[in-house]
């Protein structure tokens, strides 16, 4: 099972990034209800490892966590392929993301390393982009250039990805609560 796991996105940021997606022409919105910020991507894994991931992941304990969106960025180089909303790295979502990491670890998942770059993705392009795509793309960028948004994730959950040609489905196979 292709699975994931990630902060949930609070609905008043979500009406929020769906505010910021509404002036992009181009290419495929991400439905809010697929909003997240992503701690691990587990790739396929068996049942079992993902129930003995659920069980140390019922067991952390954390407050809820400040999130701070600052401006728009692409990812893919000159021929975008992801519009995401930045997320400040702070310590305390590093922190987070970490002990996520570690209880990968425990429930016997191995992870490669890689830069940690917070960001909710907005909107898919496609793989062949016209000039005239890139260059609304590019003016996108600059008018939302401004955007500004601070919330609180209150939760974050075990998502099952389902891939198929209109996008990927999210579901939530699992929900935790930040508390501590």
């Amino acid at each position: 099972m292709r699975t994931f796991v990630g902060l949930q996105m609070p609905d008043a940021a979500l009406d929020a990034l769906e505010r910021v997606q509404e002036g992009l022409t181009v290419g495929r919105h991400v439905p809010a209800e697929n909003m997240h910020l992503t701690l691990a991507f587990l790739d396929d894994q068996p049942e079992t490892v993902l129930q003995t991931l659920h069980q140390v992941l019922a067991e952390i304990s954390a407050p809820p966590l400040q999130l701070t969106f600052r401006g728009l960025e692409t990812f893919g180089g000159k021929l975008p392929r992801v519009l995401a909303a930045q997320v400040r790295k702070t310590p305390e979502l590093t922190h987070l993301r970490d002990r996520i990491r570690g209880a990968c670890r425990q429930a016997g998942i191995e992870l490669p390393r890689e830069r940690f770059r917070p960001h909710v993705t907005l909107g898919r392009f496609p793989r062949h982009l016209e000039a005239g795509q890139v260059e609304k793309i590019a003016r996108y960028l600059a008018e939302a250039s401004g955007f500004r948004l601070d919330c609180e994730a209150e939760s974050l959950a075990l998502y099952q990805s389902t891939l198929a040609p209109d996008g990927a489905r999210y579901d939530v196979l699992a929900e935790y609560r930040l508390e501590g």
